[in-house]
């Protein structure tokens, strides 16, 4: 299966300030869809201030529900020491549960000590290959089924009641 990587330094996402997703002139459109037609999601993301960047944080935003509704999702998560590893966790744990999306059980936190020379060394890439693994056992045992345990809350707000 292809792989597809979006690099939000590298596209325009719109700010996240009420507009319609279809009224936006920039990249925010094209970058949802690509998340929504995906059969899976890596979120990556360096650690600022004890958590995502504000770039993942606006993106998510404008995301619909539906985009990331139980659609597994693997966490990586970059930071300066290992105190910094349960910001970015908690924070994106959270966040991904309003979609209703299945998170893997355990993120890959890399510090700048796996890297050496911009390159993952030896014990983070196998943890990354494990994190891979583990989405894409996740992605099969889920089978696209899209839908597990109740309504997230938003989901449920946003429809009339009977």
């Amino acid at each position: 299966s292809a792989a597809e990587r979006i690099d939000l330094a590298e596209v325009s996402i719109g700010f996240a300030n009420g507009t319609p997703l279809d009224q936006l002139e920039d990249d925010s459109a094209r970058v949802i869809g690509q998340i929504a037609a995906s059969d899976a999601v890596i979120l990556a993301t360096p650690v600022y201030r004890g958590s995502m960047t504000g770039a993942l944080k606006n993106l998510l935003d404008l995301t619909p529900v539906e985009a990331l509704r139980g659609k597994p999702v693997l966490i990586v998560a970059m930071g300066a020491t290992d105190h910094h590893s349960l910001g970015v966790e908690r924070h994106l744990r959270d966040l991904l549960s309003f979609f209703g999306a299945l998170t893997l059980p355990v993120d890959v936190y890399l510090t700048s000590a796996d890297f050496k020379d911009g390159v993952p060394g030896e014990d983070a890439a196998t943890r990354l290959d494990q994190g891979i693994e583990g989405l894409l056992a996740l992605t099969r045992a889920t089978g696209g089924l899209g839908e597990f345990g109740p309504d997230p809350l938003i989901s449920r707000l946003s429809k009339p009641r009977s």
